[in-house]
Order: C-alpha cells, then structure tokens, then sequence
C-alpha cells in the first residue's frame, strides 16, 4: 500500500468513531450503561472476526470503519460506568487505575502481533487468501466478545438508575454492592429506600425513558426529544465553558496521539530500510521518508516486517508503565490539572523534536516519552469528565468531546498520510502546536474530585 493508502486505513475506523461516538453517548445516557456497553462490544468483535475474513481492500476499510463505529460507545462510556460506582474519596484515583490497563494493552498488542504475524500461513480459497495478518485481527476481536458476554452478569450504574426513576432498582444494586464488599446480610443494610431527583418525576402510568422502545413511533419521537433537549442544554450556561474546554481538549490531544501513535511502527519500519540501505548514515524523518518512498516505488510489495519493528512499539508501551504508576499514586497530593497541562506541554516539545531526530534510536527514545504521557492525558481528561457533568449528561458529553476528537484523529491520519511523503516539517509543527493548545484549556477547567458525583 502506499502512504495515502494507509492513511485512509487508519482512518477510517476513526471516521467510524467519529458518526458512533455522539450516538452511543446519547443511548448511554436515555437506554443506559450497561446495555449499550454490551452491544457496543459484541458488536466490535464480530466486526473484527468479520473483518479478518474481508477478500479485498475496499470491504476491509467498510468492516474496520464498523469496528470504530462500535468501538466508540465502549471507550466513552466506560470512565462514567466505573466512576458512578465510586465514592468521593477514592474515585479520582480508581478512574486514574484505569491508565495503567490501557498501558497493558498497549505493550499486549505487539505482542500479539509479533507472535503471529510472522507465521507462514497462506491458506487458499476461492475469493482469497488468508494471510497471517488475517489471523492477527480475528485474534483481537475476542477480548470484546469475551467482554461483551462476561458484562451479562453486572448491574446497571445505581446513579443512572436513580437518575431515572429506578429507585427500587438502584437500591437492589447498592444493597447487592453491600453484601459482596462486607459479607454482610441484606437486612444490615442501613439504607431502606431511595429518593429519586425532581427532574426524575414522571406521570402515573408514564414510561421512564430507559423502558422506551424504538419500534413504536410515539415512544422513540419522546426518546429522540430527550436527546435534543440534553444536547442544546450541554451549548447552555453552565456547561457551555466545560462543554467547549473538553470538546477543544479532546480535538487537540486525540488528532496528536492517535495519528503520530498509528504512524510511529511506519517511521520504525523505514528508519530501518534506510539504515539498511545506507550503514552508518544518519538522516532526518523527513530525509528517510521521503528516500525511502522514492525507492520503495520502484519495487513491489515486501510483506515481511522486521521484528525491531514490533520489539520498539513493545518498549513504547513499556516506557507508559512509570507514568501510569505515578498518576493515580500522586493525583490526590499534586492535583489533576498538574497531570494534564504537565504531560501535555512536555508532549509538545516532545512532538517538535522529532524533526530534529537522526537514527532510530532517537526516534524510539522520544516515542516513548510521548506515548507515556500522551495516554496519560487522554486516561486523566475522561476522569476529569465523570466530575464536570451530572449523570444525565455525564455520557453525552464524553461522546460529545470524543466527536471532535476523532474527527481531530481522521482529519490528521489523512494529513499525515499526504504529508509525510512530501513535506514533513508541517505536520509535526502544527500537532506540537496542538498539544500546547491542549495544556493550555486544560489550565483553564475547573479543580474536581472534591465535591460527589451530582
């Protein structure tokens, strides 16, 4: 494939979270936590078992723009889902744990893919031919079907439930919350009933919004009014500021990460074609790249990767490890914000000086400082979003922001894909500028973590 042909593939299960975001988000906050979690990841993992079976370049980009689609629901809604189960006292630094699993799976996938990708397999069929890489994808498609299944046996967020009505419901849940976390009986439970918000109060007889069916027309005219009335009340004081600093914030920092993190195998890849080609030789990522796409159109399609490639992106996600120990040990003594705006603006510097990097050693060095800390804010911008918006909006809100972050993402895939080839300096000084940009509206949010969850 060439660089725009790779381009559009990153992108497009970037341009599929960018339409699945606000319409997970949406669902999540009238349907539910716990049931859009489960669609969203069965429906990513059968996506993916499907997407590894695609014969031709064009069905593949479709299936993966599905698996972006979905896969958009799970990562706006988890943060919400865990952080209303939480207590005051401790959510900041639960919500911060969840850094640390992301850096799992960062160092997992690699492996994965380094362990299976090289294998020969070249089984033929009528339509294609299926391909280790094949294998590869249909692999990480099963966390989320395994995932999917295993969220049967959790409840509902209590704080949604109560948000809506459900106070019998939530009440079961917190009580069932007792039993496990104390061995103790039902009946010790101090707490007999619930009583749920004024703007919960519904006519006799009247569904609540959760039991709203799409199927009948009056009930999904109610559900998609409900909509409406949330999102035009996210553009209304007082969550317009808090609506516009996360939605900016996720639009700098998210085009940044995911289209230099998509990219960084791609510079390994090359840096190591040229050094090949030219020992002892140093050049720039602008110089490498644009040597090594001249010379790469004159011979056909390598599809062997150099396991240096795998072994960096394994150290990238190794080198997150120290930062995502620091951030939920330290966020209760240095505070959030220090998290963001410090990470992000030496993100910054981090970004600008890949144009001045010469070897592969170099570029892996600074891979890895960026990755510490750009993941680090991404993890720490949807903890601080569990606090800035009540329960009725908290979801739609993170879709909100994680809209104009992938459509952030996309739109810079696209600009790297074309740029990379011809004139690198630009995309690198404008994503630094936008990690800068970052830091600074995150200077600008509220302090949170210290009030409970409205």
């Amino acid at each position: 494939m060439t660089s725009k042909d790779k381009g559009w593939l990153s992108a497009s299960p970037m341009l599929g979270m960018l339409i699945g975001s606000y319409f997970w988000g949406c669902l999540a906050d009238t349907k539910g936590r716990r049931i859009v979690l489960i669609v969203t990841l069965l429906a990513d993992g059968i996506c993916g078992l499907v997407s590894s079976l695609a014969p031709y370049y064009l069905i593949f980009l479709f299936i993966r723009f599905a698996n972006g689609f979905n896969v958009a629901g799970t990562m706006g809604i988890v943060f919400p889902y865990l952080g209303e189960f939480q207590p005051t006292k401790y959510r900041e630094k639960i919500l911060c744990w969840m850094e640390l699993f992301w850096t799992f799976g960062i160092i997992l996938l690699p492996g994965i893919a380094w362990s299976v990708i090289p294998l020969q397999i070249n089984l033929q069929f009528s339509v294609f031919t299926y391909h280790s890489w094949n294998l590869f994808v249909a692999i990480c498609a099963i966390p989320s079907i395994l995932l999917g299944l295993w969220l049967f046996s959790f409840p509902e967020s209590p704080k949604f439930l109560l948000e809506h009505g459900e106070t019998d419901k939530a009440l079961d849940i917190l009580v069932c919350m007792f039993i496990q976390n104390t061995g103790r009986k039902r009946d010790d439970y101090p707490c007999k009933s619930l009583r749920g918000p004024d703007r919960s109060n519904k006519k006799n007889g009247e569904k609540g919004i959760p039991n709203l069916r799409f199927r009948r027309p009056n009930e999904l005219k109610i559900l998609i009014s409900e909509i409406w009335t949330q999102t035009k009340t996210l553009s209304k004081k007082p969550y317009l500021k808090n609506s516009f600093l996360t939605c900016g914030i996720q639009f700098c920092l998210t085009t940044s990460y995911y289209t230099l993190m998509v990219w960084f195998p791609e510079l390994f890849h090359r840096f190591d074609d040229y050094e090949k080609a030219n020992p002892g030789i140093s050049a720039s990522v602008c110089d490498v790249s644009s040597i090594v796409i001249t010379n790469s159109t004159l011979s056909g399609c390598d599809s062997k990767i150099n396991s240096q490639v795998f072994l960096h992106t394994i150290i990238i996600g190794i080198a997150c490890i120290p930062t995502s120990f620091w951030l939920p040990l330290c966020v209760h003594h240095l505070g959030i914000k220090f998290f963001l705006v410090f990470s992000l603006t030496v993100a910054g510097f981090i970004t600008f000086g890949l144009y001045f990097v010469r070897t592969s050693l170099e570029n892996l060095i600074l891979s890895c400082i960026f990755e510490a800390l750009t993941s680090l804010s991404i993890s720490t911008v949807y903890c601080v979003m569990v606090d800035l918006f009540p329960t009725n909006l908290r979801v739609m809100a993170a879709a909100m922001s994680m809209t104009f972050g992938r459509g952030g993402a996309l739109l810079g895939n696209l600009i790297f894909g074309f740029l990379i080839d011809l004139n690198c300096i630009i995309p690198i000084t404008v994503f630094s500028a936008m990690l800068f940009v970052s830091a600074f509206l995150c200077w600008l949010l509220p302090t949170t973590g210290t009030q409970a969850l409205d």
